[in-house]
């Protein structure tokens, strides 16, 4: 066995197949990976499902979308504005409708307090101041006293003023549910100073 060894050809076979099972074995352990990646590169691995619903998703999208929501960001604002504007609008209307109702309550209070003789009437309170100037004043205020104020008020407003201070006095002596008609008298009184007078009509 030792001679074949030792012989040449003997020797030559063997290197060149302890050789060629060299080169195979370091051949295939720097080929083993790369027939991993072309295995894995054969399956391909399934399509990402995109999250926006497109099929892509540029820049240019994206700046479009960014520009859609600072529009409706600032719609919102607007919309929020108009809202406190309509607010202020309409507590302004409701203040301004109770300064009129006010006005008109003191309108009518001063229309109340203020009396006036009309030309229409002013000939007919005429005759009817006349009338009861000739009276006593105890008939005079009988009759006055069943009459309403502003009524009273325009009468007296034509007499003179040496025939009105003795129906005041009796007035005052004049008994009545609460006392006497001292009261009405100084209400009357009061009623005649805010009296607006006619230019037609004068005192008789």
């Amino acid at each position: 066995m030792i001679t074949k060894l030792q012989n040449p050809i003997t020797s030559l076979v063997l290197g060149v197949g302890l050789s060629l099972v060299l080169g195979v074995a370091l051949c295939w352990r720097a080929a083993g990976p790369l027939l991993e990646l072309a295995a894995a590169a054969r399956i391909k691995p399934a399509p990402e499902k995109k999250e926006k619903g497109w099929d892509f998703w540029t820049i240019e999208v994206e700046n479009l979308s960014n520009d859609l929501k600072e529009e409706r960001a600032r719609l919102h604002q607007q919309a929020d504005l108009l809202d406190q504007r309509a607010a202020r609008v309409a507590a302004e209307e409701k203040e301004l409708g109770k300064i009129r109702a006010d006005i008109e309550t003191l309108r009518r209070e001063i229309g109340d307090k203020v009396i006036e003789i009309t030309a229409d009437e002013a000939k007919n309170l005429k005759t009817l101041a006349q009338t009861y100037a000739n009276l006593s004043p105890h008939a005079a205020v009988a009759i006055l006293r069943e009459m309403d104020d502003v009524t009273t008020v325009k009468i007296l407003s034509l007499m003179k003023p040496d025939v009105v201070g003795p129906l005041f006095e009796e007035m005052s002596h004049t008994p009545d549910n609460d006392g006497t008609l001292a009261r009405r008298a100084a209400l009357l009184s009061e009623k005649l100073r805010l009296m607006k007078a006619s230019r037609s009509a004068s005192p008789s």
